[in-house]
């Protein structure tokens, strides 16, 4: 029996000095620490003209669809576990904690996050909340699902069920498509 060896994630890190600008593999990447992400997540549960909310994940969603397709094509990467593992591998490398794809179909699927970037900034500032509140993860995760499977983005849907800031071990996501 061969052992299959794992896809590791390569990125390109440049510091642009004219544009004071990261670029993470020909993408500007901005970074914030986990507080700054706290109060721009309380900034999208207050906002009452619109839904920020939603816009935040579809912002996330935007954004990581865009760089791990771009991904996946660059490096020819086309099996499905290989592409949810480097999805994982740049969840973590961007900060956001710790990813795990649970199942994961063309259809349906799950993900677990052990550690989370956004809940932990909330709960350093405010303790713990009853909602949820990680609509950044949970753009991601619809993101990354629509790239895994070649799919345009906005055909999956991740839905937090169990949240860390709400008192649980880990935040729970259940994906679907629209």
């Amino acid at each position: 029996m061969t052992k299959y060896k794992k896809t590791e994630l390569v990125l390109d890190k440049v510091f642009d000095t004219q544009s004071c600008r990261h670029l993470i593999s020909g993408q500007t990447a901005v970074l914030h620490c986990h507080h700054f992400t706290a109060l721009y997540t309380q900034l999208a549960l207050d906002c009452s003209m619109l839904d920020a909310k939603s816009l935040l994940a579809e912002c996330s969603e935007d954004a990581w669809h865009e760089f791990l397709s771009g991904y996946f094509k660059e490096h020819s990467i086309s099996r499905p576990a290989d592409r949810i593992s480097l999805a994982e591998q740049t969840f973590a490398a961007a900060g956001l904690g710790r990813l795990r794809v649970t199942c994961a179909g063309p259809e349906s699927g799950e993900a677990v996050l052990d550690h989370s970037h956004v809940d932990s900034g909330w709960i350093k500032k405010w303790g713990q909340h009853e909602a949820p509140v990680n609509y950044i993860g949970a753009g991601f995760i619809s993101g990354a699902f629509s790239a895994v499977f070649d799919r345009p983005v906005r055909t999956f849907t991740a839905t937090e069920t169990q949240s860390i800031v709400s008192g649980a071990p880990c935040s729970r996501f259940n994906v679907v498509v629209r």
